[in-house]
C-alpha cells in the first residue's frame, strides 16, 4: 500500500483508496461530489450520489446517499452507503462500490420523504454490516 492509499484508508471514516489512473485531487468540494456516478468493480452503473452526510463533531464524511438506477428494481428509494465503502476512480471520474448488483436488492433503503435517523447506533450497525465496513469509533 503506497502513501496515498494509507492516507485514504478506511480508518476514521475516510474513503477507500484512490485508484490512481489520473490526477486525483487531495481535496474536493462537497458540491463536486453530488451527482458523481457510482459503479461496481464489474463496470455496472449503479446510479449517482444524491447527498453527502457529515459528522458535525468530527467534520468527516460518514455516508454518501445514493440513488440507484431503475434496472436494479429498487424503485425510488435512496441508500446510505458508508463513505469508506466508496473508492474514487479518478481516471474515470467516478466512484466504485465493491458490491455485486444482485446483492443490492437486499440493501437497506429509505424514501426521500422519510429519512432514517442516521445518528441511531442500531441503524449505523445495520448499514455497516450490509456493506461490510467496521462500526464507527
Amino acid at each position: 500500500m503506497n502513501h496515498q492509499e494509507k492516507k485514504a484508508s478506511n480508518e476514521n471514516h475516510e474513503a477507500g483508496p484512490t485508484t490512481r489512473r489520473g490526477a486525483a485531487p487531495e481535496l474536493m468540494g462537497a458540491d463536486t461530489l453530488i451527482g458523481n456516478d457510482v459503479y461496481n468493480l464489474e463496470g455496472d452503473d449503479f446510479g449517482n450520489i444524491k447527498e453527502i452526510m457529515l459528522d458535525m463533531r468530527s467534520g468527516r464524511i460518514i455516508y454518501a446517499v445514493l440513488s440507484f438506477k431503475p434496472f436494479l428494481g429498487l424503485g425510488d428509494k435512496l441508500f446510505a452507503v458508508p463513505w469508506r465503502a466508496l473508492t474514487l476512480d479518478s481516471g474515470h471520474k467516478r466512484f466504485t462500490l465493491d458490491v455485486d448488483k444482485n446483492r443490492l436488492k437486499d440493501a437497506p433503503g429509505f424514501d426521500n420523504s422519510h429519512w432514517p435517523d442516521m445518528a441511531d447506533q442500531h441503524w449505523q450497525s445495520e448499514i455497516s454490516r450490509f456493506y461490510g465496513s467496521k462500526g464507527w469509533e
